[in-house]
Parts: C-alpha cells; sequence; structure tokens
C-alpha cells in the first residue's frame, strides 16, 4: 500500500470521534506500531485534528473532512467505463456497489468538472447474464474473501455432471463468461470451472488455510508452464 493511501485509510478508521489503539491501526493496515506511529505525528504536522499518545490511542475531532476528489477526465471515463461493466456482467451485490459508488463519485466532484459519470456515453450490455449466475458470483466471491470450502454439482463441456468440492481462489471475467479459479479436493489439483455451467454451489461451515502448492500463486506458476484449462 501506498504511504498516501495509507494514511487516508487512517483519516478513515479515525471518523466518528472513536478512540483507535496504534495496535489496531497497525493490524488493519498490515504495518507497524512505529510506522503508524510516524504516519500520525505526519497527519498532526500537517493540520489534521488528531489527537492522543502511544499506549493510549488516537481520536480525530469532529468537524475534519478531507477535500474533494480530484480526478482527471480520463480517469472519470475509466471508472464510470468499469462500474457500468461490473452492473451488467457482475453478481448483484457487485452491480448494487458499482451504482453506489458512482452517485458517491458524482457527489464529491466539483460542479465545473469537464467530464461527470451521467454524461459519459458509455454503456455495456449482458444479454448472457441470468439471476442465477449473478447469485452464484455474489456467493462464491464471498466464499473467496472468507476462504470458504464450497460444494458444487457441475456439467462439464461434454455435459457430465460431477459433484465437487473446492477452495476457490478466484474470479476470472474472459468477456463474456466468467471462470471460478479453485483447488479441487477430487482431482486434488488447480481446476478452473465456468460459472454458467454450475447447477448448484453451497458455501460450507469449512475454512481453509493457505498452504504451499494449493495457493493463488501455484496456480499462475502452473498456468505459465501448461496455460489455463476450463473444464
Amino acid at each position: 500500500m501506498r504511504r498516501a493511501d495509507r494514511l487516508f485509510q487512517i483519516v478513515q478508521h479515525l471518523r466518528g470521534g472513536r478512540l483507535v489503539r496504534a495496535a489496531q491501526l497497525a493490524e488493519w493496515l498490515e504495518v507497524s506500531e512505529r510506522t503508524i506511529y510516524r504516519d500520525i505525528a505526519d497527519l498532526q504536522a500537517s493540520g489534521v485534528p488528531v489527537e492522543g499518545a502511544a499506549g493510549v490511542g488516537y481520536v480525530m475531532r469532529s468537524g475534519f473532512d478531507l477535500p474533494p476528489l480530484m480526478f482527471t477526465r480520463d480517469e472519470i471515463v475509466a471508472l464510470v467505463a468499469g462500474a457500468r461493466l461490473v452492473s451488467a456482467w457482475g453478481g448483484a451485490a457487485m452491480a448494487r456497489a458499482a451504482a453506489e459508488a458512482l452517485i458517491k463519485i458524482e457527489a464529491v466532484l466539483p460542479e465545473k468538472i469537464a467530464a461527470r459519470p451521467g454524461g459519459i456515453q458509455i454503456h455495456a450490455v449482458a444479454p448472457g447474464m441470468t439471476p442465477a449466475v449473478r447469485v452464484n458470483l455474489d456467493l462464491i466471491e464471498t466464499a473467496i474473501d472468507r476462504r470458504q470450502v464450497l460444494e458444487l454439482d457441475y456439467l462439464d463441456r461434454e455435459s457430465a455432471p460431477s459433484c465437487r468440492t473446492i477452495r476457490p481462489l478466484g474470479l476470472w471475467f474472459w468477456g463474456k463468461v466468467w471462470t471460478l479459479v479453485a483447488w479441487c479436493e477430487l482431482r486434488q489439483d488447480f481446476r478452473m470451472f465456468r460459472i454458467d455451467r454450475i447447477a448448484r454451489v453451497s458455501a460450507t461451515e469449512q475454512v481453509f488455510r493457505q498452504e504451499r502448492g494449493r495457493m493463488l500463486a501455484d496456480f499462475y506458476r502452473t498456468i505459465e508452464i501448461e496455460g489455463p484449462h476450463v473444464l
């Protein structure tokens, strides 16, 4: 994480007048407490109203806000295009979040900005997207984030059914088709499953650990040699 991004995150965590300890900030931002102390000192020196001390915690006085986000026209176009693609091709929760993000971006833009989200004529259409695929995308994305083992009924390219227990690792979008990258317990190997071929998927209570040879980084090394293989 860039230092500027980290300072922004510290301000966000201190909002609302709550007392936050340096150890908590260090854990959330994955840095040392010493780094947090330096960042807090820099924020205070720049005029951000942060009060507190090492060993006690920090709090930010109410009324402070960051200046409006300043995007270039090209950055706004890129954000709008990405959000509309997600709205068309993503899960239902992804689509809602994309729409809300655009509203928040437009709310903080200066009045005279050269391009506003509502006036950008870039659109996305997804005629092949179904409600079932949207639901599965949301469920799978949540499972990836929580490292939950999934059970699924799957139909391969020959329409042959199989039941799989998998460790979901990532989602790939190929332009019209989503695939799930996973470690398959049945095959004891990496597999890519097309989301539109999943007949049923459910999250289990089992949480998997990161294990060498079964992580997403290991999958990337595998496809560098063998190429991707979609069932």
